[in-house]
């Protein structure tokens, strides 16, 4: 009898889900959960004023961080909407490895620095809109804003001052999913990667130096929406 009422009631929300209505054009959509910003930078050998070349085997470093992400999206069709990516800011610590001989001392953590990446999608969702269940695709233009950089005291005891970042131009991809829960809520999980290339300029005993990062971060994100 249990079995037959729990096989009963799987088979009632396999039926009910589908009847969720889900995106038609003129829907706003607005999602927020957790964020997280995984770089996986590329960047050039460290350029050394003093030595007038790039230091072999050297590398600049960042860390990941999570914060609140936000979506703001607009169907423009049933299939198709316009989506701008943004979010609490993202901190990251910048390093410094590989430094040789008597520049050893200098590797570690050099500083820190916060950034916004707002992103504008144009967003595809290949399904009927009256599936629960909607996969999509996007493709979009991310400016990246650095901001707030900082070296640690630790850095500056060693000789370093002052910590600039390149802002960022460039493309971003996405996949994603929503599942709608009822008519107005759902449950959402996307993946981004976006092109973000930057140069990092500090200074060390009054002589410049350069790196250039190719950041290149995966952008991690599950949370609730709901459509309006």
């Amino acid at each position: 009898m249990r079995k037959s009422l729990l096989t009963a009631s799987l088979l009632a929300l396999a039926v009910a889900a589908p009847m969720a209505q889900a995106f038609e054009a003129g829907d706003i959509i607005v999602r927020a959960g957790a964020a997280t910003v995984d770089p996986h930078e590329d960047s050039s050998e460290i350029w050394v004023g003093a030595l007038n070349t790039d230091v072999a085997g050297t590398k600049a470093t960042l860390d990941s961080d999570t914060q609140l992400g936000l979506n703001f999206a607009y169907m423009v069709t049933n299939n198709i909407g316009i989506e701008l990516l943004a979010a609490t800011p993202f901190n990251h610590d910048v390093g410094v490895k590989g430094m040789p001989g008597p520049f050893a001392g200098l590797n570690g953590q050099l500083g820190e620095l916060k950034h916004l990446p707002p992103t504008l999608s144009a967003v595809y969702y290949p399904l009927d809109s009256k599936s629960a269940f909607q996969p999509y695709v996007g493709l979009g233009i991310n400016y990246t804003w650095f901001f707030d950089t900082e070296l640690t005291s630790e850095a500056e005891d060693k000789g370093f001052s002052g910590l600039d970042m390149d802002d960022s131009w460039g493309l971003a991809y996405q996949v994603g999913m929503d599942y709608m829960l009822n008519d107005n809520l759902l449950l959402n999980a996307q993946v981004r990667y976006i092109d973000i290339d930057t140069t990092g300029t500090t200074s060390f005993g009054g002589s410049e130096v350069e790196v250039d990062v190719d950041v290149d971060p995966f952008v991690y994100m599950v949370g609730l929406g709901y459509k309006f």
